[in-house]
């Protein structure tokens, strides 16, 4: 067996940028990392217990479905929990990692990825890792575990992706996943697999205890077949940071739906295994070309949130626009970047892929379903639990600007008479800002999603497929099925900053929690389905395949572009527009359109039925018109629709 415990983290990334290998180089072995744990003192424990009570019992949307659904009580946990402490003194309470423990199962028993409890310093901020990134496949055989990333500075004897990993520290690999998924949250089996996968090698331990073992042993097969192992030390290191605060009272941070392990895991695989990344970013920020494009790949401002490219296959030449997260704190450059660059990729067809995106803005999710639409966009509307402790919330709140709860508080006024467990419903998206950049792009979308999809990202995908936007293309049976809008303690305590009867207490050494506090419910043909536990099912599934991890998901882009060639284009497009006596002529080049109606300044003006795909419209006093507005038409469905401003 190869001995990698000794082995010295400053050799990583040698060829990387040297920012990232100077981080790297400042991690620690795991048992030197936990000598300086352990600070929290008897009354800080039970202040953070008793603040989860409250947060479980008056905030959490979610308990009466949890309750029921998994068979369990986590209020209950808490008090028990409570009450034990009270009996406790400094000297007879147990190891600080034991109340760590206890606080993540209860909060773990829900499956609920929105409601966490937050380890305090030193946990803050690291991650624990080991330099390499491990996936599932399956094929005829079964389900195999393979090596897809090596950090750069590491080897073992035939240790590189496509390595076939077969025992975990002397457990079958299955069965090693099958035990980390049972540690983890996770709305539904696929979930809680895929988590238990990628857990392996990766943990934020802002969320998830330290590994109890130092080290793990590693068997596997090399490219001849032979059995080798070898064993290696966990190391802990700073992540990088966030996108956005959202613990201060915000829009932004009010607006969260975000899987906050996903988008920790999302950081550290950026700085471990795509320093690439990271270096396109430092470009864009000093304004140089970015670094180390692809073939086939567009600059974007955005490194870190989308990835375009186009990519060829035996159906044709479409483009893949990769987003990887919605956690952006500027809306609008996130939009513009967004339009730029669906304008930029082939018009024939689009693959969009939101695979382990666990979400972040709920606006940056549910505005950019416009642009792939020519329909009008409906926001998912959300609900509180009615409790005394939400009420008072809303109507403290019901008239500020940056977070305006008013249209809850009469719904939950009435639930103190006629009983209602859940407040009326009303979209956390403006409707119109959710349709005020209209339609982009004109050719076929399908989109791509796994069970990582979290939060605003299940948002999205039940939006797109809600408004049947296209054919949703999945990995797994289901998406991770997270239905909420997520507000952390730290933001609760600050909504109810001045008012002397708040239960909310500052949490200490940086400890925190978070809560689901307003539910999600899909719309149209689906209207009132909740989206927790239940996520999004995808129309069409594909299996990740080796040649899929290893190929640059080859099999998974060629299923997608099989699924845009049958489908049919539309566009409309305005080519010429010029004024004459008064009256606007608008020139229109369409593709598979029949009918076009015509709008000038949002009033209809026009509609004519087509033979071929251009027409000549004549709009009568109009001169001064400042837009207008052409929607095609096929069949009678509404199927392509542009917007050009004049003014």
């Amino acid at each position: 067996m190869t001995d990698a415990a000794d082995r010295t983290i400053p050799d990583f990334l040698p060829n990387a940028a040297e920012p990232v290998r100077e981080h790297l180089a400042a991690s620690t072995g795991l048992a030197t990392f936990l000598q300086g744990a352990g600070a929290l003192t008897l009354d800080e424990r039970r202040l953070i217990a008793a603040q989860a009570l409250i947060m479980l019992e008056q905030n959490y949307v979610h308990l009466p479905l949890k309750s029921a659904m998994y068979a369990v009580n986590p209020t209950q946990r808490l008090r028990l929990l409570i009450h034990r402490m009270e009996r406790q003194t400094p000297q007879t309470m147990p190891q600080e990692w034991m109340f760590h423990s206890e606080m993540s199962e209860i909060f773990h028993s829900v499956r609920d990825l929105h409601t966490n409890y937050l380890l305090p310093t030193p946990f803050v901020g690291k991650i624990a890792y080991l330099p390499f990134l491990i996936e599932r496949y399956t094929d005829q055989q079964g389900a195999h575990f393979m090596v897809t990333h090596v950090a750069e500075g590491f080897s073992a004897p035939g240790f590189e992706p496509g390595t076939e990993i077969t025992h975990w520290s002397g457990i079958p690999i299955a069965d090693a996943v099958d035990l980390n998924a049972a540690r983890f949250a996770g709305s539904n089996a696929e979930a809680r697999r895929s988590r238990g996968v990628q857990s392996l090698t990766l943990r934020p331990l802002r969320i998830h205890l330290p590994p109890f073992e130092e080290w793990v042993t590693v068997s596997y097969l090399d490219a001849d077949g032979t059995k080798r192992e070898f064993r290696e030390s966990w190391r802990i290191v700073d992540n990088l940071p966030t996108f956005v605060d959202a613990d201060s009272v915000s829009s932004v941070a009010a607006a969260q739906g975000l899987d906050l392990e996903a988008d920790e895991i999302s950081r550290a695989k950026v700085l471990l295994f795509a320093p690439r990344i990271l270096a396109q970013a430092r470009a864009v920020e000093a304004g140089d070309p970015a670094p180390g494009l692809r073939a086939g790949e567009i600059a974007t401002t955005l490194p870190k949130v989308f990835r375009a490219k186009e990519v060829q296959t035996s159906a044709g030449t479409y483009g893949h626009l990769r987003i990887f997260t919605f956690a952006v704190d500027d809306l609008e450059s996130y939009l513009e970047e967004l339009v730029r660059l669906i304008r930029l990729l082939p018009d024939r067809g689009l693959i969009l892929d939101v695979r382990d995106n666990g979400g972040g803005l709920v606006y940056a999710a549910e505005l950019a379903l416009q642009l792939f639409t020519p329909g009008r966009i409906t926001p998912e509307p959300v609900q509180f639990i009615n409790t005394p402790l939400n009420l008072r919330i809303c109507r403290k709140h019901r008239d500020d600007p940056r977070i305006n709860l008013g249209a809850w508080v009469p719904s939950m006024d009435q639930a103190v008479e006629i009983g209602a467990v859940y407040s009326a419903a009303f979209p956390l998206s403006p409707e119109d800002a959710a349709n005020s950049i209209g339609q982009q792009y004109f050719g076929p979308v399908v989109l791509i999603t796994n069970a990582r999809c979290y939060s605003a990202t299940d948002i999205f995908s039940a939006g797109f497929q809600d408004h049947r936007i296209g054919p949703v293309l999945g990995t797994d049976q289901c998406t991770g099925a997270g239905g909420a809008n997520v507000w952390t303690q730290e933001l609760l305590t600050d909504l109810l900053a001045g008012d002397p009867a708040s239960p909310y207490m500052r949490l200490p050494k940086q400890a925190g929690m978070r809560v689901a506090i307003r539910r999600t419910l899909r719309v149209r043909d689906n209207s009132g389905t909740p989206v927790e536990d239940l996520g999004v099912t995808p129309d069409e599934l594909h299996r990740m395949t080796r040649a899929d991890l290893l190929e640059d998901n080859a099999g998974l882009l060629e299923r997608a572009g099989q699924i845009l060639q049958s489908l049919t284009p539309h566009a409309v497009s305005i080519t010429e527009a010029s004024t004459t006596d008064g009256a606007l002529r608008l020139k229109v080049k369409v593709t598979n359109v029949d009918r076009l109606d015509v709008y000038v300044d949002q009033r209809p003006r026009a509609s004519i039925d087509l033979a071929d795909g251009q027409a000549d419209v004549t709009v009568p006093d109009a001169a001064t018109a400042q837009s207008a507005r052409v929607e095609g038409f096929a069949s009678g469905r509404l199927v392509a629709s542009r917007t050009e401003q004049f003014q």
